[in-house]
């Protein structure tokens, strides 16, 4: 007799669902639908990584950056 091994699982990070790592062609997701929705979230801008904002008083920067 054959002892069963459990596929290892992590959870979807767009639902929280348990998602097979091995053979799962939308890994990290559960699902393709997942993946696409994860997607789209970034594509409209939904996510957004912290930056730093760019200085304001113009120190530093050439004449040449600015129209006439």
């Amino acid at each position: 007799m054959k002892d069963f091994i459990m596929p290892r699982t992590f959870p979807c990070p767009r639902c929280g669902q348990p998602s097979v790592w091995e053979g799962n062609e939308s890994r990290p997701f559960c699902s393709e639908r997942c993946k696409l929705i994860d997607l789209g979230a970034w594509a409209s801008e939904e996510y957004k990584l912290k930056t730093q904002d760019a200085p304001t008083s113009g120190k530093g920067q050439h004449s040449d950056d600015y129209e006439d």
